[in-house]
């Protein structure tokens, strides 16, 4: 939930943290510096974390409410860095984390994880987000640590360049061994894509790796770079990945997607692959599955 309030006289010259618990019915004043240290809190558009900061008259901030229990910070271990050089890390994003600062927080996304990675190791370069995961798929993600390798890598997922390679546990049973899904995504609902004439145009690669009674594993190769792609090809071809919330069918403790490697040219034109290792969740659900052949 998303609040907005304007500083009125009455309030003129309070601390941010006092304003948002006077003019906020239900949060308190520990809550407000809560939301503010971690990112949860807008002063006219911008992102504040200084719950003393003073406000004034015709100020407008935002905040975001989280309910109970959703917020936890990201503790990463040291296996999760999966590849460092002069030019960028790739780390091993963890189901149900932000990749990315949303307007509830800042801290326990990845971007600050990263962020604070460079700063232990004397980089004051921001953490600069190329790419994302959904909330729910894990896998490896790429942070320059650089301007200039910002903008190499840009190019390199804008131009196709980087060969990405997904795991997907799915409900049912594909009909071929390997096929292609070329339809266009579109958005149809606020959180929710589907295949639209007229939409933007994206092309999937599948494989069939494995079939466990009514379940299956399969690879995902995306060609394109749209929203939502891989799960909503899969939802299309009538086998929804296991345990999405959205386009899924079968619940589960996540969503069984994952973004195992990626393969690209560095800066230098040598070949980099980046493997990221499934997480214990993940592992156990399919090594089950495996007892049912």
């Amino acid at each position: 939930m998303i609040l907005r309030k304007t500083i009125d006289n009455q309030h003129n010259g309070l601390r941010l943290d006092d304003a948002i618990a006077t003019l906020c019915s239900g949060i308190s004043k520990s809550e407000a510096r809560r939301i503010i240290d971690r990112g949860g809190c807008a002063l006219n558009a911008a992102m504040v974390r200084v719950a003393s900061r003073s406000v004034k008259t015709g100020d407008t901030f935002e905040i975001g409410v989280m309910e109970a229990g959703r917020f936890c910070d990201l503790l990463l271990p040291p296996e999760a860095l999966l590849y460092e050089d002069a030019d960028l890390i790739a780390v091993n994003k963890p189901a149900g984390i932000n990749s990315q600062r949303t307007p509830y927080q800042l801290k326990g996304t990845l971007e600050y994880w990263v962020a604070e990675y460079f700063k232990a190791q004397g980089n004051s370069e921001p953490a600069r987000v190329i790419h994302r995961l959904d909330r729910g798929t894990s896998g490896a993600m790429l942070f320059p640590k650089h301007k200039p390798a910002a903008a190499w890598l840009s190019k390199c997922f804008h131009d196709g360049a980087v060969d990405k390679r997904y795991l997907a546990l799915v409900s049912g049973r594909p009909e071929q061994e390997s096929w292609t899904v070329d339809a266009p995504i579109g958005k149809i609902a606020s959180a929710r894509y589907g295949i639209v004439t007229g939409g933007r145009s994206a092309a999937t690669e599948f494989r069939l790796l494995s079939i466990f009674d009514e379940f299956s594993l399969v690879e995902a190769r995306p060609l394109t770079g749209r929203t939502h792609q891989i799960r909503v090809h899969l939802e299309y071809g009538g086998t929804p990945i296991v345990g999405d919330p959205t386009y899924g069918n079968r619940p589960a403790e996540r969503m069984m997607l994952h973004c195992a490697e990626m393969t690209f040219l560095d800066a230098k034109g040598k070949e980099l692959r980046v493997n990221a290792p499934l997480d214990g969740v993940f592992e156990e659900y399919t090594r089950k599955l495996q007892h049912l052949i």
